[in-house]
């Protein structure tokens, strides 16, 4: 039992833990406490570092990352190996016992009595973020574990403020610093020599670390008389949910859009998860914004944006449509070098840092340094860079879907399909070709994926087949079986290999067009030419008709789009919902959002989306109307 255990005080961290869950854990830990500032131990469901940050600042809680100390052996070995001399005045400072004097800050003026400030301790207390297995094992154990082999985050906890101690004298101008105060707060004029005295001494320090820089979004006489006349904030956007919306692939914001896209992508190279969410959310509300932004005053009112978009906003008015921090992005020798390893076929961003932090700084490095470490997916897309960067058109597009729903009908006549990705969000072109096929036999889904493949391969479209999944036939083409409370591993997404790739069966192929017979001339020799045509990316799904409706809506989004449908599901509900389908999140039990198995199974792929979207008493949006970025 964990109650005969010695536990630390705890402080339970609720984010990813079910309502069951929780119940469960405030009954077994006796040392439980509500005050996060009366604990040095947080508890959760966490696995790394930044979004234990993350939950420690939403708790109000300020700290700095506790470093590794070296070992007491380490540092005497410095000391005795260190030349005898004299130490500085410096050095004992730093080191001598004698408690630290107040700083003594001046007035203003003569008439001022100085004002003393005790400054707060060197060493604060120390908090550690551990995982609620530390709890589950000592609990099955019968013991307490240590933290260490557990703890995900480990910092120094910060004191908000110096405490300001004035003089006596000072005390008794007290009532006259108040009057002051307010006549300035009233619109009166700043007296003239020096800040006012209730600005004095209020520099925070977090151990070393500068302090926040205040954001302000100034007003013009011009611009406050344009605010008055602004359009009123559309309804849609007050909700949470950008699926929810009606985004448009173009709107009259595009060219700020792009500047904000520019330095969510730096963020995300540079693994800021924090921050992509944040430039997500406020991506996705300017885009669906159906007026041009005129003031930064205007950026700040909007849901999902504030300062630090509006001053942005601020930046790109005045310097002819740019933003410094985008132009120092895109000009950033790093940030190059990560964008371009990036967009290797296969290479996420986590990988990109990894070939940087090798000391690689292009595709020559990779190859001459790291190509037999290099997955197959990766190789192809080192191989064929150039080629794969090339955009398609929106007809080339329907050239190769075309090509693959004629070698389905081959192997079973009766076969339906969707172009889903950018392509039907209505872009002119796009990076790859995401198709989705379907038939009304279920039958006839069950393992296709493997023949279509073949047949492409025969006819020497595809070059390469670099991933086939058979995940859904194997599980009897049934949804993703819903696992409490754990990550999403169901989404299908038009972002680069997606989350839970094997939702589905797929194919991720490489595809080139044969060449055509007036080009393939021979030389004196009889030879042919060899193929010229670029190669390009494909993804074919297969999905059963049973849930025909989730596969095209699941595909279909913008990346924005996509999670906050899978949050509405989530919290309004109660359902876990990803393109295979959707199940129950109170019994795990599949839902029919479609209408199937009430023997009313929808005539086409794009009647079954519009079903899913009622089911989920949504507004149906179109694809052109999910751009959310």
């Amino acid at each position: 039992m964990a109650s005969g255990l010695a536990f630390p005080s705890i402080f339970l961290l609720e984010s990813h833990l079910t309502e069951d869950e929780l119940e469960s854990l405030k009954r077994q830990i006796r040392s439980l406490t509500t005050d996060p500032g009366k604990t040095d131990v947080f508890l959760g469901k966490l696995s790394n570092r930044e979004r234990a940050q993350f939950e420690l600042r939403r708790l109000g809680v300020v700290t700095v990352e506790k470093r590794q100390s070296r070992t007491r052996a380490s540092a005497r070995a410095d000391t005795d190996s260190a030349p005898n001399l004299e130490e500085s005045p410096a050095k004992r400072r730093k080191t001598g016992a004698r408690a630290p004097s107040p700083i003594v800050i001046s007035g203003s003026s003569e008439d001022d009595e100085p004002v003393q400030i005790v400054p707060p301790p060197k060493e604060t207390d120390t908090i550690k973020v551990v995982k609620l297995a530390w709890f589950t094992e000592s609990v099955a154990r019968g013991e307490v574990l240590p933290l260490s082999d557990y703890t995900v985050y480990e910092g120094r906890r910060l004191l908000a403020e110096p405490a300001i101690m004035p003089s006596p004298a000072h005390v008794s101008r007290a009532e006259g610093i108040l009057k002051r105060a307010q006549a300035d707060a009233a619109g009166s004029q700043q007296p003239q020599g020096g800040k006012p005295h209730f600005m004095q001494a209020r520099r925070k320090k977090f151990d070393g670390m500068p302090p926040p820089r205040p954001s302000l979004t100034r007003m013009t006489t011009s611009e406050k008389e344009r605010v008055e006349n602004l359009p009123p904030i559309p309804e849609f956007l007050h909700t949470t949910y950008s699926c929810q919306r009606p985004t448009p692939v173009h709107g009259p914001n595009d060219k700020f859009v792009e500047a904000l896209k520019t330095i969510r992508l730096a963020r995300q190279l540079m693994g800021d998860k924090i921050g992509i969410r944040a430039y997500s959310t406020t991506i996705a509300t300017i885009a669906a914004y159906p007026y041009e932004l005129s003031t930064p005053s205007e950026v700040s009112r909007l849901p999902g944006c504030g300062p630090k978009t509006a001053e942005l906003f601020r930046e790109f008015q005045n310097n002819g449509g740019h933003v410094r921090e985008a132009d120092d992005d895109e000009a950033d020798a790093k940030l190059s070098v990560l964008r371009l390893f990036y967009n290797i076929w296969g290479v996420a961003e986590t990988t990109a840092r990894s070939f940087y932090n090798r000391g690689w700084r292009d595709l020559d490095d990779v190859i001459d340094y790291g190509w037999k470490e290099l997955t197959r997916v990766q190789q192809i897309g080192v191989k064929y860079y150039d080629e794969l960067q090339e955009l398609l058109t929106r007809a080339q597009v329907e050239a190769i879907a075309d090509r693959v729903l004629e070698h389905a009908n081959s192997i079973h006549d009766g076969f339906q399909m969707v172009i889903a990705g950018g392509y039907r969000r209505g872009k002119a072109l796009s990076g790859d070709v995401d198709i989705i096929i379907s038939h009304s036999d279920e039958s006839v889904t069950h393992l296709l994926i493997r023949r279509l493949v073949l047949s492409l391969e025969k006819a020497g479209l595809v070059t390469h087949t670099l991933t086939l999944s058979t995940a859904n036939s194997e599980r009897g083409q049934e949804a993703v079986s819903w696992k409490g409370n754990a990550p999403n591993h169901g989404l299908d997404s038009t972002a680069s290999g997606g989350v839970g790739f094997d939702t589905l069966d797929k194919a991720l192929v490489v595809w080139q067009e044969p060449m055509e017979p007036a080009d393939q001339e021979g030389d004196k020799a009889g030879e042919t030419q060899p193929n010229t045509n670029p190669h390009r990316r494909v993804d074919i799904i297969v999905t059963p008709w049973k849930t025909v409706g989730c596969a095209v809506l699941g595909w279909s989004g913008g990346t924005t789009f996509q999670r906050d449908l899978r949050r509405y599901c989530k919290n309004e509900r109660a359902l876990r919902f990803d393109s295979s389908g959707a199940r129950s999140r109170v019994d795990g039990s599949p839902v029919d959002l479609e209408g199937y198995y009430g023997n009313d199974p929808a005539t086409d792929m794009l009647t079954a989306e519009r079903r899913v979207f009622e089911a989920l008493e949504l507004e149906f949006r179109p694809p052109n109307e999910r751009c959310t970025g």
